[in-house]
Formats: C-alpha cells, sequence, structure tokens
C-alpha cells in the first residue's frame, strides 16, 4: 500500500485559495526566496507549510499598509 502523498499547489491555487491575485503570490515566491516543494515539468508545486506561510505574510502586508489591495 502507498503511503499518502501530501497536497502540493500551484501558485495559481495558492492564489485562487486566498483570495488574493496571482502575481502577489508570485511576488512572495521571489522575495521571500521559496522553493517548491517539488516540480511537475515546469509546474512549480508548494506545501500546505508554504501556503500558510504567503497567507500570514499576505495578512502582514496588508496590515503594514492599513488593509487589502
Amino acid at each position: 500500500m502507498a503511503g499518502v502523498v501530501p497536497a502540493a499547489l500551484t501558485i495559481g491555487e495558492i492564489a485562487r485559495r486566498l483570495g488574493v491575485a496571482v502575481h502577489r503570490v508570485e511576488y512572495l515566491v521571489r522575495t521571500r526566496n521559496l522553493k517548491p516543494a517539488a516540480r511537475a515539468g515546469n509546474i512549480r508545486l508548494f506545501s500546505e507549510t508554504d501556503v500558510t506561510y504567503i497567507a500570514g505574510e499576505i495578512r502582514r502586508i496588508d496590515a503594514d499598509r492599513g488593509g487589502p489591495l
């Protein structure tokens, strides 16, 4: 029996889940030097831990700017 495969999300899926524009997620991946948990060809896949981190960074940025853009 195979083990449980952890969820892996693309940048677009992360953006949809968090309700933000894709470019905001891309910005955080690039500027925070986040490495994908896996790759499927050229597609970068991120873990739930990465999603939690990205969500926290978006909240922090929004709070610093006085609210969501």
